[in-house]
């Protein structure tokens, strides 16, 4: 039963998942990102799989941003436990400079897929927009694995109401802190064990006394080193964002 002023919202489970099966999608594969709006490191897209044999997941499991670093920790073997599979995609920010980032989300989680080691039915992929499909069809997915890639349902709020979503934002969370915090070590200056490579005024402080590295977005307007790159605003059929002039195929937009 629900508290009274206690937000069904952050409480996932399984019932659309439940409601995917009913309807012939057995294996169903959660997907979530994190990273997306960081200055430095990677995009980290998480991916956790079940089917019509997987139980409840494990108590306490939620959207990643509504744990601490402590308790997405203690989740994670948990998770990886219930999962009938599960994966961690990335990509670099090399790759984000090159192809933007709206391309970079679609390598990575398809990287995820592909580590899979299985196809599932459908991807239920969290928010309102469908980046995991290739809107030029060039088959990224089929040439890493030889197979079609699996139908996409987007869901507003997955991460706060499926399980199998909300799984997938800590899994990739716990993966991306922890690269995180091993790049910190290289380079101490600019607090990545806190901030994760987000616009935390130490990170900003840091980047106008040192500049920016190579972990860094450079392709960005990065806080006190000034735009890399000119910008253009495009109408994607979504909503109007910026992009860097020489994006477009890749699609790339900062967030």
């Amino acid at each position: 039963m629900t508290r009274p002023g206690t937000p069904r919202s952050s409480r996932p489970s399984l019932r659309l998942e439940r409601e995917l099966q009913r309807a012939g999608h057995q294996v169903i594969a959660g997907m979530d990102e994190v990273g997306r709006g960081a200055l430095a490191g990677p995009v980290s897209v998480g991916v956790v799989v079940i089917d019509e044999t997987s139980p409840s997941a494990p108590t306490g499991v939620k959207d990643s941003k509504l744990l601490t670093a402590a308790a997405r920790e203690r989740m994670a073997p948990r998770l990886i436990r219930w999962a009938r599979a599960h994966a961690v995609g990335h990509a670099m920010p090399g790759e984000i400079d090159e192809i933007g980032i709206i391309a970079a989300l679609r390598l990575a989680g398809t990287r995820a897929l592909a580590d899979l080691g299985l196809v599932p039915d459908l991807v239920l992929l969290d928010g309102n927009h469908d980046w995991l499909t290739d809107p030029e069809q060039v088959g990224l997915f089929a040439e890493m694995t030889g197979t079609a890639t699996p139908p996409v349902r987007t869901m507003i709020k997955g991460d706060m109401r499926c399980s199998s979503v909300a799984a997938a934002s800590v899994l990739a969370k716990v993966e991306r802190d922890g690269m995180m915090a091993e790049l910190d070590r290289e380079h101490p200056h600019y607090g990545w064990a806190d901030n994760k490579g987000y616009s935390a005024s130490a990170h900003m402080d840091a980047l106008s006394v040192h500049g920016a590295c190579d972990h860094h977005r450079r392709s960005w307007s990065l806080p006190g080193v000034g735009p890399a790159v000119p910008v253009v605003v495009v109408d994607d059929g979504a909503d109007v964002v910026t992009r860097p002039v020489g994006d477009l195929v890749g699609e790339g937009r900062p967030q």
